[in-house]
């Protein structure tokens, strides 16, 4: 028989997304399936996500019901995602609201974002023990924040005669940990024994990832690297002490993409398919991109952007270096949108440099995936990434990762340097600093090379050879999986 697995995700692809979190729960199913494991998704009834599986599935009948879900009335909806079991928190109190997963239409974060996915913990956490007639689960995976709670009820607050299962507890970005004040704590439905620092206490507050971490039986990150330095003050964000205390516990796991999804030679979203064998057709798409951005044709390098304009992101340093791009006969394509500082910086760029940048704020995943399949080189400058996707996507279609030496972006691409090009294994351009003279010099070295066809081709034949499937990464899962059940034998 299967192990059975409930995975728990505040976003999975392609119902609702706001990040790479999303394109991970999505793809987890399919990819342990060929382990042996049934995934079951859980996520939030948001409204976009009730749409999306449609009328049939708001009228069906509920698989469960709860009287008083912190206080509200909810339902448990089934239906199937890619063929793949799913459940669906109906709790229109909660979730039924216009705006995105997190915030309202303005960006502002809901209050009860607290109270919202408390909820939806506590009805895992019910549904892992056993709540659901016909449904059994043997593990629990809980994704960030968002679900941090699920291992805190599951062994704090376990359902009343339920089923004891073990929890792993992956963390995507330690920067959003669901802090939030404490007199929230009495309205969790937590025994008080709850409240202290081995439990869900977090510097005199609720930390919602915390709790996940201190209580779960197992932490994983989205890369190796990441998984090292989250054990610093750097980038552990105040919780590296935990890290510490618990790293026998904790394991890198490197995320895969969807290569059904992301595949230039089928990809339906590209103006021109191609292979590595055959790259010639991603110049239809980069005349694509020119037309799309108002950018003047060329056959010089195009750099493209897709990312969160954010401090994270690097994208502060990226428009310090964009009058130097332009002068070494560089161009950009950027799709994104985060603060409103940094959007009206490439903005300015733009009008500054008309027809060398255009910017497009906000977010179309059409468009993502032709800016893969025509840009020369993607920009992910990030000060800390736990594993990144657009550098996988990048590789995948051939379209050059320059990158900071830093977690999954360390992990995946390997620095164009003169032992690696002459070993024939160079698949991007790392930097060591996020600052102007190390972008600068990225940038630089990028342009240098795309003026060396012979050099370049061989980038690129390198990136797209790269196998960032989810194979390895869903062996690996299925593995620790295996190893939390026997130690509960």
């Amino acid at each position: 028989m299967a192990m059975r697995v409930l995975s728990v995700a505040s976003e999975a692809a392609p119902l609702v997304k706001t990040g790479g979190l999303a394109d991970v729960a999505g793809a987890l199913p399919a990819a342990l399936a060929a382990q042996g494991v049934e995934v079951t998704t859980f996520v939030p009834g948001y409204p976009a996500v009730l749409a999306k599986l449609g009328p049939k599935l708001g009228k069906s009948k509920a698989v469960h019901t709860w009287d008083s879900l912190l206080g509200e009335k909810a339902r448990l909806l089934a239906g199937k995602l890619g063929g793949h079991p799913l459940l669906v928190l109906d709790a229109p109190a909660l979730f039924g609201r216009e705006g995105g997963p997190y915030s309202d239409a303005s960006g502002r974060d809901w209050d009860d974002n607290w109270r919202r996915f408390a909820a939806f913990a506590r009805a895992a956490a019910d549904i892992a023990g056993g709540a659901v007639k016909g449904r059994a689960f043997d593990l629990v995976h809980a994704h960030d924040w968002q679900a941090g709670l699920v291992p805190a009820y599951l062994r704090l607050a376990p359902l009343a005669g339920g089923r004891n299962v073990p929890s792993v507890m992956t963390i995507h970005n330690m920067a959003f940990q669901g802090y939030y004040p404490a007199g929230i704590f009495p309205r969790l439905g937590l025994p008080p024994s709850a409240w202290t620092v081995d439990g869900v206490e977090s510097y005199g507050g609720v930390g919602f990832l915390k709790a996940g971490m201190q209580l779960a039986d197992a932490i994983t990150t989205v890369s190796p690297t990441y998984a090292g330095e989250i054990r610093s003050v750097e980038f552990g964000m105040g919780l590296e002490g935990l890290v510490l205390a618990r790293s026998n516990r904790v394991h890198g796991i490197l995320n895969g993409i969807d290569t059904a999804e992301w595949n230039p030679a089928s990809d339906p979203r590209l103006a021109a398919n191609f292979t590595a064998a055959k790259p010639g057709a991603r110049a239809k798409n980069k005349r694509a991109i020119e037309q799309e951005f108002g950018l003047e044709p060329g056959d010089g390098p195009l750099f493209v952007v897709i990312s969160r304009l954010t401090w994270q992101k690097g994208m502060d340093v990226l428009l310090e270096v964009l009058d130097h791009l332009v002068g070494i006969g560089g161009r950009l394509a950027l799709l994104g949108s985060g603060d409103a500082e940094i959007e009206r910086g490439f903005q300015a760029a733009a009008a500054r440099h008309p027809g060398r940048i255009g910017v497009r704020i906000g977010y179309d995943e059409a468009l993502s995936h032709l800016l893969q399949g025509g840009g020369d080189a993607i920009l992910v400058p990030s000060r800390f990434e736990p594993c990144g996707l657009t550098q996988l996507y990048g590789l995948a279609y051939g379209c050059i990762p320059v990158v900071s030496r830093t977690g999954g972006l360390a992990d995946t691409v390997i620095d164009a340097n003169p032992a690696a090009l002459a070993a024939g294994v160079a698949t991007g351009v790392q930097m060591n600093a996020v600052s102007y003279g190390a972008l600068a010099m990225a940038v630089s070295r990028a342009c240098e090379l795309h003026a060396r066809p012979e050099d370049w081709k061989r980038l690129q034949k390198n990136a797209m050879k790269a196998d960032f499937s989810w194979g390895a990464s869903g062996a690996a899962y299925a593995a620790l999986y295996r190893q939390l059940l026997e130690e509960q034998e």
